[in-house]
């Protein structure tokens, strides 16, 4: 038998409970996922993320830290990341003489960004950070709002790039989110389905654009719980339509697929009936996603974590879900290769100064 270790769970607290060794252990689960409330300092987050690669030393510690207002980790030293629209607003900008401004400028700050981001987590033991969002600025969803780099998928590929570029020098992997795009329509995934009306085309050419483009330097891709039924009924975490016709298909992408959190309203519901998160799971994962997210059910008895790894263990034990070992793969290639730099090395390192110049 295959072994796939597809799950990204979460944990409580600061420190690792004998419950969160015990599921981290588990041969099911691939990594986890940290949030604001697993954070004190940088002392804290680096000895738990070296109790984490204690319990097992391939297991892929994340977040979302974009930058904006969605950084995780944002005092005892972490620099403040601008949004990423601060960035396309850098683009649009009249090119002069003394300021950071225009294109070029531009797309020297996002590398900067992505290196800046790269390394302090890394310093911390953080491997992966979901970002960077591709989702285009249509100025009508709130969730995405201020996240996105801009309206034009030319410009979002381009500064999507060079944050790529800056995490890739930091020794990060990156993650494209979310696909094929979240940012036409107004409601959040977090708490509705959103559904997007427009024809396979129109997404193809527009929002879906930056995957296509970058499919030679993006390592993951996260989809949207959002549905767009001229293509699929499904969303397109659910649909083998979007994740392997289109996605690995049509636009040839060869790195890792992630499911957004399946405890999200997108993803409660599928073809209109209601799904616990283990048949989410089963889901996902039949639809072409390499790994699925469970965030924020490790808080109080953990029970929802429990039933997500026994239900997805009998689902593979009845056959409703294979192992892949392609997908066990591309999970343990999101590992940093390289050595992090410690925070006090980082400090001083002439890339990570003169990065620091082009944030300020």
């Amino acid at each position: 038998m295959s072994f796939h270790a597809p799950l990204i769970i979460d944990i409580a607290g600061t420190t690792l409970t004998k419950a969160d060794r015990q599921r981290l252990q588990h041969p099911l689960v691939g990594g986890l996922i940290l949030f604001a409330r697993n954070w004190q300092n940088r002392e804290q987050l680096t000895a738990l993320c070296h109790a984490i690669k204690r319990v097992r030393a391939d297991l892929l510690i994340c977040v979302d830290h974009e930058g904006g207002r969605v950084q995780r980790f944002k005092t005892d030293g972490f620099t403040h990341l601008p949004p990423m629209r601060a960035l396309g607003d850098m683009w649009m900008a009249q090119p002069h003489a003394t300021a950071h401004a225009g294109p070029l400028d531009a797309t020297n700050a996002a590398t900067a960004c992505g290196y800046v981001l790269g390394a302090e987590l890394r310093a911390c033991g953080v491997d992966l950070s979901f970002t960077p969002v591709l989702d285009l600025d249509y100025g009508e969803s709130s969730v995405i709002g201020d996240r996105a780099f801009a309206r034009d998928a030319r410009v979002v590929s381009l500064l999507a790039k060079s944050v790529m570029h800056g995490l890739l020098q930091s020794g990060m992997a990156n993650c494209g989110k979310h696909f094929p795009g979240h940012g036409f329509v107004k409601a959040d995934s977090h708490t509705d389905i959103p559904v997007d009306r427009r024809s396979l085309r129109a997404i193809v050419q527009d929002d879906a654009a930056p995957y296509r483009w970058l499919n030679t330097v993006m390592t993951s891709v996260m989809p949207a719980h959002v549905i767009y039924p001229k293509v699929d009924r499904k969303a397109a975490g659910f649909s083998s339509i979007w994740l392997n016709d289109i996605l690995r298909g049509r636009f040839g992408f060869g790195g890792a697929i992630f499911s957004d959190d399946l405890s999200m309203a997108g993803a409660r519901r599928i073809d209109g009936v209601e799904v616990s998160h283990a048949q989410a799971a089963v889901a996902a994962l039949r639809a072409g996603c390499d790994m699925v997210l469970l965030c924020n059910q490790s808080v109080g008895d953990g029970k929802p974590v429990d039933a997500l790894i026994d239900g997805l263990t009998e689902a593979q034990l009845k056959g409703q879900w294979q192992a892949s070992e392609a997908s066990e793969e591309r999970r343990r290639a999101l590992l940093p290769k390289s050595a992090a730099l410690s925070w006090d090395e980082l400090m001083v390192q002439r890339d990570y100064m003169h990065a620091l110049d082009w944030i300020a």
